[in-house]
């Protein structure tokens, strides 16, 4: 028997066999020191260090007994304080064992500020292509041209990218060129007579006209597919259709072929989604648009020739470059169409990245951000009627957005729930 108090206070006890050592240092002025036994067949002992409160009472007095070593009023403690990981120790053992975690990315580490960026991104780009597209307009005047040149330099930029890697060529056969034409086809009318709109009236009202999209969405959804649309989608698409309406009755810069174009944009667009779900494929989405794209132009060059190409060759060149010099000419066009491939493609990995009630939000609140910014850059003069209907129809693209996307949500949580 052993009692040492001073500098340490602890108990001893003893049996027949000796044990591990367990030092539970608290302060340095008092601590416990145990001494338990193990059998004498164990090859390893362990040394681990559990802190215990100060106890400054009378020390427990010591029982020479063949019974499991007990303090009273700690042995709870002690059972679930009998070993401390040391976390220096754990990982250098794990990375020994190649188990280490590697580190996180700055897109894993910080997802909301990078789609954040994108956002950002999506509808910067989106502001200036509109603008620097309505400015190059002003003074030269041939939607079916500019329409050429923004696929031609969307194009060369994928052609770059699979040249250096970035990304990786997907192999195309017969059968996915056949399923990628027909949208390739609606993408190319859809973005002509978007162009042809821009053109020809204000920038605000073709995105006016084009916030009917979801309508025509519908409407092809429930009578070419067959599906069958909620009433309170149609309720929703009420205030767009009045709205539009409204704007076109009081527009300043209406005229019919900017609206009849933006009307054809509308119908092309929406047979290109019908088609973009039957060709579903393996493919990335950078791959798929890089295709669609070189599609589209072959497309487009034959009628920007045969409608605009003797007016180009007598007298549009020249008096582009009388007005702007070739120096800018040649760079609004040139960067008129990367803008434009840009914010597709940004537009395109921003929706991979978020839920479709986000990117539905955001797509409405984009079309406010161009309407806003090209009224304030031109100065287009708006009547209150116009300002009133435009201001209905966003609000109810906004609701349709939003419904629809509570739709799909549900059909999709539906799905993934198992059958019981």
């Amino acid at each position: 028997m052993a009692s040492i108090t001073n500098p340490f206070q602890s108990s001893i006890q003893t049996s027949s066999r000796f044990s591990s050592l367990y030092l539970s240092p608290n302060r340095a002025t008092a601590c416990h020191l145990v001494l338990k036994t193990r059998s004498l067949t164990t090859k390893a002992t362990r040394l681990a260090f559990s802190p215990l409160s100060e106890s400054r009472g009378p020390p427990t007095p010591v029982e020479l007994s063949g019974k499991a070593l007990r303090f009273s009023g700690w042995s709870q403690l002690l059972r679930r304080r009998g070993s401390v990981e040391f976390p220096v120790v754990a990982a250098a053992a794990a990375d020994a064992d190649g188990y280490a975690k590697p580190s996180k990315s700055f897109s894993e580490k910080f997802p909301v500020l990078v789609t954040g960026f994108f956002f950002f991104m999506w509808y910067f780009l989106n502001v200036i292509f509109n603008i620097l597209n309505k400015k190059v307009y002003n003074y030269f005047p041939y939607p079916y041209f500019v329409s050429v040149v923004h696929l031609l330099v969307g194009v060369v930029y994928c052609l770059v990218s699979w040249a250096i890697g970035l990304p990786k060529r997907a192999p195309i056969n017969k059968e996915l060129l056949a399923l990628l034409t027909p949208v390739a086809f609606c993408h190319a009318l859809g973005h002509v007579m978007s162009n042809v709109s821009f053109a020809a009236v204000a920038v605000s009202f073709t995105h006016t006209i084009k916030a009917l999209e979801p309508f025509f969405n519908a409407a092809a959804s429930q009578f070419i597919l067959g599906h069958q649309i909620p009433l309170s989608l149609w309720l929703s698409l009420a205030p767009v259709v009045f709205g539009v309406s409204m704007a076109s009755l009081t527009e300043l810069s209406f005229n019919w072929t900017g609206f009849i174009s933006a009307m054809i944009s509308n119908i092309a667009f929406t047979y290109r989604s019908i088609y973009s779900k039957k060709a579903m494929t393996g493919m990335d989405s950078t791959n798929v648009y890089a295709y669609i794209s070189i599609i589209a132009l072959l497309v487009c060059i034959p009628p920007a020739i045969i409608i605009e190409g003797p007016q180009l060759m007598q007298y549009g060149f020249k008096d582009a470059i009388a007005k702007v010099g070739l120096y800018k000419f040649l760079s609004d066009l040139f960067w008129i169409g990367m803008f434009y491939h840009l914010y597709n493609q940004i537009a395109t990995n921003t929706l991979e990245r978020v839920a479709p009630l986000t990117h539905a939000v955001g797509n409405v609140l984009k079309r406010v951000f161009v309407i806003g910014f090209s009224i304030i850059v031109f100065g287009n003069r708006i009547s209150t009627q116009t300002g009133i209907g435009t201001v209905i129809a966003i609000a109810g693209v906004a609701m349709y957005s939003l419904i629809k996307a509570n739709i799909e949500e549900e059909k999709r949580k539906a799905a993934a729930t198992p059958t019981s």
